[in-house]
C-alpha cells in the first residue's frame, strides 16, 4: 500500500492527535488505559509541550486531508563529561507508531529516519531503541544494531514513613 503522507516535526496543533495516538498504541498492545482517550489526548499535548525541550516528535501527516497518522519521538539525554568529550549527549527512540491501516507503506522507516537526522543535526553519540521483539528487524534495516546487552532494574517507589 502506497501513503501519501508528510514527515515533520509536530506542531502544536497536532499534539492532540498524537496523543491519541498514543492511546491507540497502548490499546493495540492489550495495555488498559487508565483515562479516556480524550481526556488523555489532552493531558498528553500539555506534557509534550512542556517536555519541548527533550522531546522532539515527528508525525506523518497525509496530504489529502492532513490527518496524524504516524509519530516518532527523540528523547535526548545529557551525558557526563568525559576527557575525550566534554559535551556530550545521547538520544533514545521513543514511541513509534502507525496506524494499523497504513502499516508497511514505508511510514514507519521515514519517521525513523527522521529521528536519526535530528540527531544527527543535535550531534548525539548515539541513539538508542527499546524494541519489542516483533520490530527487531524494523529498527535493524533502519540502522540500529544490537552491540551490548540492556540491562535495567525495575524501581518502585516506596511509601514515604
Amino acid at each position: 500500500m502506497h501513503a501519501d503522507v508528510d514527515i515533520k516535526p509536530a506542531s502544536v496543533s497536532d499534539l492532540l492527535a498524537v496523543g491519541g495516538l498514543r492511546w491507540d498504541s497502548l490499546e493495540e498492545n492489550g495495555g488498559e488505559p487508565d483515562d479516556t482517550r480524550e481526556s488523555f489526548a489532552v493531558r498528553f499535548a500539555a506534557w509534550a509541550a512542556d517536555h519541548d525541550s527533550t522531546h522532539t516528535c515527528f508525525v506523518a501527516v497525509t496530504t489529502a486531508d492532513r490527518e496524524v497518522v504516524g509519530m516518532a519521538w527523540l528523547a535526548v539525554t545529557l551525558r557526563v563529561p568525559s576527557a575525550r568529550a566534554f559535551d556530550r549527549a545521547s538520544g533514545d527512540l521513543q514511541c513509534a507508531y502507525v496506524v494499523p491501516r497504513l502499516r508497511d507503506a514505508g511510514i514507519g522507516a521515514r519517521l525513523v529516519l527522521a529521528v536519526l537526522e535530528r540527531a544527527s543535526e543535535l550531534g548525539l553519540e548515539r541513539v538508542t531503541v527499546h524494541s519489542s521483539p516483533g520490530a527487531v528487524r524494523f529498527y535493524e534495516r533502519a540502522g540500529f544494531a544490537s552491540e551490548v546487552v540492556l540491562l535495567h532494574a525495575k524501581v518502585t517507589s516506596q511509601p514515604h514513613a
